[in-house]
């Protein structure tokens, strides 16, 4: 038996077609390459700007995160078909960039002036892309969304701009701040984590607020978060705003106080049947100091085989609107389901150690020494996710796959061996007869290659 590195033009993504037809429903790489700048000489010019964007983006996507990567997998036959050409430009240039073009990609500034980074980026549009993709996505306004917030670890292991100790985390880290509205991301910025968690988080939603009702004025959005976020600032611009929230509570002693009665009979209860036993409390709180009005605060008295479990929400909607219980426990807990989108965007798209008090998410590989660099990494990373969302949401619908997360999809459709062979009239990508799941990677080429409608 022997093995070698010598099958010439052999792939082990074959799927990336998915993932270049889906480009072309939702036309991202387009997007995120004209928030860029090139000042580049056209004369020397040999990979355009929309080559980097999409090999960078579509290489996070296939798993390929470190920028290392690329030196070997500007040779690959199937990336090759996200640049200009399957040939080179010149004898002594693959299809597509090695790792030092795409290194200084990452260190574009803000307006590509300087000598040796001639490649700039407006920051704002491409914070932007996110919420215009979530918009296209959408055939007409829907009546409500709910936007869900959220901030996360990303442990640092050098002398990055920016890292602090972050005692609750336990190690040194940013404190990046995502928005989702379902599966679909909105925002990911990229924080100092010796920050409150609602840090900008007002400022951020005021962003992508405005620029959906720009498109659907009429729609009704609810905020949704952890107690991390319940600060007097974002709760007052949402009421000033029409901008409904729903927010967990940290509790105290006067919270306490106003379920006792609640916690006692959850807990006689409890005793007598031997099962968890609930109560909620609606009621109206405020704080002595920080918050400027009342508000509607809801108690979950609750008692366990471990003891009591009191929790807490505030929220700006009625009474007449939504009761207690269904609020607390069919809209609030759907907050959780957020934190399975923040893992597909840390940990699906990428490997990393474990460490701290929650899963290590490698988010991007922000290793780079300036915060700048490392926020374009976030959002290369982050445009990966909208990638493989878009996707799930287009291609997999009432498939075994509709539901599976970007790591399983990844490995299952895009991670396909095959044989490349260009002739004259055709390129021929001849995959493995045996691929298990060639029923789903048909229909969702079709899907894709469909006239939208």
């Amino acid at each position: 038996m022997v093995a070698a590195f010598d099958g010439g033009a052999v792939t082990s993504d074959a799927g990336a077609l998915l993932l270049r037809e889906t480009d072309r429903a939702i036309r991202l790489i387009e997007r995120v390459a004209a928030c860029f700048s090139d000042g580049r000489d056209p004369g020397q010019l040999i990979h355009a700007l929309p080559t980097l964007v999409g090999q960078r983006i579509v290489a996070i996507a296939l798993g390929y995160e470190d920028v290392n990567d690329h030196d070997r997998l500007r040779f690959d036959p199937v990336l090759a078909l996200f640049g200009d050409s399957l040939e080179a430009k010149r004898k002594d240039c693959a299809p597509l960039a090695g790792k030092s073009t795409m290194n200084r990609l990452e260190h574009a500034p803000g307006d590509g002036g300087d000598r040796y980074h001639k490649i700039g980026c407006d920051r704002e549009a491409l914070q932007d892309v996110f919420v215009d993709v979530f918009l296209d996505a959408h055939g007409k306004a829907p009546r409500e969304i709910v936007l869900d917030l959220d901030a996360s670890c990303d442990p640092l292991h050098g002398h990055q701009e920016g890292r602090f100790f972050h005692g609750y985390y336990d190690c040194y880290c940013y404190l990046p701040l995502y928005v989702f509205c379902g599966r679909q991301l909105l925002a990911a910025k990229l924080r100092r984590s010796n920050i409150d968690a609602a840090a900008g988080a007002k400022d951020e939603v005021a962003r992508i607020i405005a620029r959906i009702r720009r498109r659907w004025p009429k729609v009704r959005i609810l905020l949704r978060a952890d107690s991390g976020f319940a600060r007097e600032e974002l709760m007052a611009w949402c009421e000033d705003l029409r901008v409904d929230y729903v927010f967990g509570l940290a509790r105290n002693s006067r919270l306490l106080d106003e379920i006792a009665i609640d916690l006692a009979w959850a807990e006689a209860e409890h005793q007598e049947t031997g099962k968890p036993a609930r109560r909620f409390k609606d009621f109206f709180y405020a704080t002595r100091d920080s918050w400027s009005r009342r508000r509607r605060v809801i108690g979950k008295a609750e008692h366990l085989a471990k003891g009591a479990n009191p929790r807490f929400i505030v929220t700006s909607l009625k009474r007449k609107a939504i009761d207690a219980q269904t609020l607390y426990e069919q809209v609030y807990c759907a907050r959780g389901e957020m934190e399975n989108r923040i893992k597909e965007c840390q940990l699906d798209l990428g490997a990393c150690p474990r460490a701290g008090r929650r899963p290590d998410p490698w988010a991007d590989r922000t290793s780079t020494a300036t915060m700048a660099a490392n926020q374009l990494r976030l959002w290369f990373s982050s445009f990966a996710y909208v990638l493989l969302e878009a996707l799930r949401r287009i291609g997999l619908p009432h498939t075994e796959l509709a539901q599976a997360t970007c790591g399983t999809i990844r490995l299952k459709l895009l991670k396909l061996g095959a044989r490349v062979t260009v002739s004259v009239r055709r390129i021929k990508i001849a995959i493995a007869s045996a691929c298990p799941h060639h029923a789903e990677f048909a229909l969702a080429h079709a899907r894709l290659r469909a006239p939208p409608g």
